[in-house]
Parts: C-alpha cells; structure tokens; sequence
C-alpha cells in the first residue's frame, strides 16, 4: 500500500493505538517509532499528515477520559444545534450531504426491485465498502476489524431483496468526496425502518468533533423513554461516518458500542477532534 495512502496512515495509526494502549500514555515518539520499525521522524511525520497533530499529543484523545471530557467540552443539545449538521464550522470535510428516505413499504420489501452498486474504496480509517444507487450512498462500512467478507455479508444482510452488482467507477466521486479526498455533494439515500430513519437524521445535527449521548437523541426524536431503542437504531445505521452513529456516546462518557469496532470509534472521535483544534 502506498505512503500516500489514507489507508496506510490508518495502519500506522491503528498499530500505535495498540502500543499505546499496551504501554501506555508515557510511552515515547522514540518507542513507538521502534515498535513500527521507523525511525522517529518518519513515523512522526506519516502520523501527522494522518492525524493532523502529533503522536503524543493525539495520545491524549485516546485516553479513557476524553469521551467524558467530549461531553463536558463538546456536547451538543440536538435541539439547538445546526440544521446542516456537517456544513457546520467543525465540519469534516467541505461537504454537502442531501438524503431522501426509502419509503417504509420499499424497506419492508427488504430493498426487492432495487439494484445497489457496491466497491471498496481507501479511506481515513482504512479500507471501506461503499454502497450506493442511483440516488445516492445508502451504505458504508469499515473493514479493518471485521475483514472485507464480513463487512459485505453485513451490509448486503441489511437489503436481501435487492441486486448487488460491482460497479467501483459509478461511486467513486461521491466516495472521493465522502473520505475528504475531493470537494462535491454526497447524496444519501436512507434505508431503514421510520423510527430508525429519524434517529438517523438526529445524528446528521452533531458538528464533528462534538458528541452527544443516546438520551438526547431519544429526546429529539420525540421518544425520551425510548434509549435502548435509540441505541439499537444508531447500531444499524448502513451509511458510517456520513450518518455519524460514532458521535453518540453514553451519558456516563462510556463509547458505547460501534458496528465496525470500538478502535475504529475511537479512531473517528479522536482524529475528528485533533483536526478541530488544529
């Protein structure tokens, strides 16, 4: 895999997340470098064109504290926060994100009459399927902790109806517009059940780099007593990262749990959150 890779960054990242969590906060740029066989300034200086920060500093947003410091620093009242979601000042990226819902009866038919086209793709946080139709990204999942047979029989699970065929070059604009690679509009199309639907569009209202908790989802979607059903809606949600499921965190600044793996959890919130201050 190439250096210049988002992929390859995230490898080198994920190795360190793993040094760092076996040795610990204290462990040195000069440890970690040895441990990924460079030397200190090439792999400070892959790290960093990653993360947008330093090693040791990105040290610091994995630690067990930060999600409780997210909360107390960057939690959003869905109530008030802004409409657009990701255009917003801490946004990922430059990117407009339009969605449409499936109709409730074309999910219960599980996706039948419609033909999703599917390819995999480099991204931040290593290789990633994306799935889409004519009207936009309806799936993307992350491969890293599951493997790519695993995160395919995933998402194809979610539409057992519909016909999947290999098509890389039709998605490749939105995905490159997805994953920061390019600028444009990144249309999604919504499967899911109405609840599900709606606990989805409350997500896309978190700012990267902030966080807010299952109970204030629940709220926003009308349904305060409902958490346990909110966490089960933000588990299935098809479309990672762009829906961002990753930014809803228990209300005691417990992570949660995340379909593609808790590092790659951590992974998202940290990296979102270096690039914020920086």
């Amino acid at each position: 895999m190439s250096e210049t890779s988002q992929g390859y960054h995230y490898e080198v990242m994920r190795r360190a997340i793993e040094m760092v969590d076996a040795a610990g906060p204290q462990a040195t740029l000069e440890e970690l470098a040895a441990g990924m066989g460079m030397s200190p300034a090439h792999f400070q200086r892959l790290f960093s064109r990653w993360a947008g920060v330093s090693p040791k500093r990105f040290q610091q947003y994995l630690t067990l504290g930060h999600a409780k410091a997210l909360l107390s620093e960057r939690f959003t009242t869905l109530e008030t926060a802004h409409a657009t979601g990701l255009s917003g000042g801490g946004r990922l990226h430059d990117l407009f994100l339009r969605w449409e819902a499936m109709s409730p009866g074309a999910y219960g038919r599980g996706g039948e009459g419609l033909t999703i086209r599917w390819g995999w793709f480099d991204s931040p946080f290593g290789r990633a399927l994306v799935m889409g139709t004519e009207t936009g990204i309806c799936g993307i999942g992350f491969a890293s902790e599951a493997g790519d047979d695993a995160t395919m029989a995933d998402l194809r699970s979610r539409w057992p109806g519909a016909e999947y065929v290999e098509d890389r070059e039709a998605l490749e604009g939105w995905a490159q517009a997805a994953f920061g690679q390019a600028g444009g509009e990144v249309p999604l199309l919504l499967i899911g059940a109405p609840f599900q639907i709606k606990v989805w569009e409350a997500l896309m209202r978190v700012p990267s780099g902030h966080v807010t908790t299952y109970s204030e989802i629940a709220q926003a979607v009308g349904s305060p007593k409902a958490v346990r059903a909110v966490g089960t809606a933000v588990g299935r949600n098809p479309i990672s990262l762009l829906i961002p499921c990753h930014r809803a965190l228990r209300k005691s600044g417990g992570l949660g749990g995340y379909h593609w793996g808790l590092p790659v959890k951590r992974a998202i919130l940290a990296w979102e959150a270096a690039r914020l201050e920086a």
